[in-house]
């Protein structure tokens, strides 16, 4: 059995999420060095001032915030346990970290510097959001962290010029609309897998029935024909059960949209029965997808007719021509053909095949079908489809 087997990664997003810790480890190393350098400094400013007023309750918040970024980055980075409480989380924990820049921080100190955790650490939880829920919660988380330093520090009157706004805001939105993306390609790459996998699948199935179920029924129709009697009954049931499986065949084929196009050619084969005759240019013939299934309905029709009124023994030829400003689709038989005045006769009676399966479908088209037949002369449609401008001709 032929089998179509692709592996796609649950989440796309998760290369993100593995080079965003990359950065939270650097953005670690730069929070101590910052510790390291604040807590060593004698003065602010040659002033005599120092930077800390509690320099070990500092030291245990950034133990705190390497050991958060340790176990946040490996959940994060492995899919340890679900993302979004976690994420929750550390905006608690990066809020408090900041807040806690005025008990540890000297006000002269802070009200020059960013905050105890520092500007690039609280990036990460900017960065997390946005990953998980989008562009909007990102640029809101890095606009809200940005007025909460802009805050502690006093230097509202410099959000204009301050760069730590637009930098976090573009963070956020910029990195929500990348994992957006992502996920998006995702999730239509997934689809196609699965139904290129369906389609493989109901072709085997197709080619497997044809080449063995419905070759059989055409042979017990053909013979109960000829053998007549309870056989030739035998053989009308097993006709009936061909088309029937023919038609639920060529039905298995995926729903396109309206603007996608389709080959008329391999619709009509899986739609014809074995011992039809059909000719088709050697390469595919392509239309409209609701043209192809409209036109696929009219020969369905058109066989219907031939199977109940042609005659025993009639055979059937079907030419299919790409003119490329149109499409030309001929059914013909050499049955006993269609007396003068029948389909005028029907049509009195209220069966609406040929004017309205045929031709009403033809003429929703933008087409035409032509008729030719006559007594002992058999029956031939000639099925005209426009192309309109910009559908694919299907050729070179």
């Amino acid at each position: 059995m032929e089998r179509v087997v692709v592996q796609i990664d649950s989440d796309a997003t998760l290369p993100f999420w593995r080079g965003a810790q990359v950065f939270r480890f650097a953005s670690v190393a730069y929070a101590i060095g910052a510790q390291i350098v604040s807590v060593n400094a004698d003065t602010f400013n040659h002033s005599g001032i120092r930077a800390y007023s509690h320099p070990l309750i500092s030291w245990m918040l950034i133990a705190l915030l390497v050991i958060w970024s340790g176990v946040s980055g490996l959940i994060y980075a492995f899919e340890l346990a679900p993302r979004a409480p976690i994420v929750v989380l550390e905006l608690v924990i990066t809020a408090l970290l900041t807040i806690s820049t005025v008990w540890v921080v000297r006000p002269e100190y802070f009200h020059h510097h960013q905050s105890l955790p520092s500007t690039f650490w609280i990036t990460n939880a900017v960065v997390s959001v946005a990953l998980l829920w989008g562009p909007i919660a990102g640029g809101v988380t890095g606009v809200g962290f940005s007025l909460l330093s802009l805050g502690i520090e006093q230097q509202f009157h410099n959000i204009v010029t301050d760069a730590t706004t637009p930098i976090l805001l573009t963070v956020g939105v910029t990195l929500g609309i990348g994992a957006r993306i992502v996920s998006r390609a995702q999730q239509e790459l997934s689809a196609a897998v699965r139904m290129q996998a369906a389609t493989k699948e109901r072709e085997r199935l197709s080619r497997e029935v044809h080449d063995g179920t419905l070759q059989v029924l055409a042979l017990m129709r053909r013979r109960g024909a000829d053998l007549g009697g309870e056989a030739a009954e035998l053989g009308r049931l097993a006709g009936q059960q061909e088309q029937a499986l023919r038609t639920l065949i060529s039905e298995q084929a995926p729903v396109p949209g309206i603007d996608e196009s389709t080959d008329l050619r391999s619709q009509l084969q899986a739609a014809l029965p074995t011992d039809a005759n059909f000719s088709a240019p050697a390469d595919a013939v392509q239309l409209p997808s609701p043209v192809v299934t409209e036109l696929v309905a009219v020969v369905r029709t058109i066989l219907d007719n031939v199977e109940q009124h042609a005659g025993d023994g009639a055979r059937t030829f079907l030419l299919l021509e790409d003119l490329g400003d149109e499409v030309v689709l001929t059914v013909r038989d050499d049955g006993v053909g269609i007396p003068d005045g029948r389909l005028a006769e029907a049509e009195s009676q209220g069966r609406m095949g040929v004017s309205k399966s045929i031709r009403g479908r033809m003429a929703d088209l933008g087409g035409e079908a032509l008729l030719e037949t006559g007594p002992d002369l058999g029956t031939e449609w000639e099925l005209h489809v426009p192309r309109i401008d910009g559908q694919d001709e299907g050729r070179e």
